[in-house]
């Protein structure tokens, strides 16, 4: 293959790769008084998701009838293509879940990290995006 005909249809593979992601929708479920939950929202919707927000105060049966085991929770859930979001997970790891479709039931950012999507402030601390199964077995995804 020519080098420009290589560079071409690399770039169009590319673009194909994204477009299957712009505009997935992802449905959250978080609770009616999460400020945080709703600024992650506002990151999924910049980062062009499209979302459909839940609000619900029984959070720990949506996370259980979802798989979500104990040391994998955050204040937010959310469902996207079959796979769970657990927490502030950057838009960009669930971009790269969804265009991977790795044998995972989904990724996760325990706790409520500072600086993580939605957690923004002055303060960033490190922190993780796992991959989950359903017998809670996780891996690292991403470090930030």
């Amino acid at each position: 293959m020519k080098p420009i005909a290589k560079l071409i249809a690399t770039t169009l593979l590319g673009l194909a790769a994204t477009n299957v992601v712009a505009g997935e929708l992802i449905t959250v479920y978080k609770s009616p008084t999460c400020g945080c939950c709703s600024a992650w929202i506002k990151h999924l919707k910049a980062n062009g998701f499209e979302v459909q927000a839940h609000d619900t105060s029984r959070m720990d049966q949506v996370k259980q009838s979802l798989g979500v085991r104990p040391q994998h929770t955050s204040c937010h859930t959310a469902e996207v293509s079959g796979y769970v979001i657990e927490g502030h997970v950057p838009a960009n790891d669930i971009r790269r879940l969804l265009q991977e479709k790795p044998a995972v039931a989904g990724l996760t950012v325990p706790g409520m990290p500072m600086g993580s999507p939605g957690m923004e402030g002055a303060r960033k601390d490190p922190y993780q995006v796992l991959t989950f199964d359903g017998a809670g077995n996780s891996r690292v995804y991403a470090d930030y």
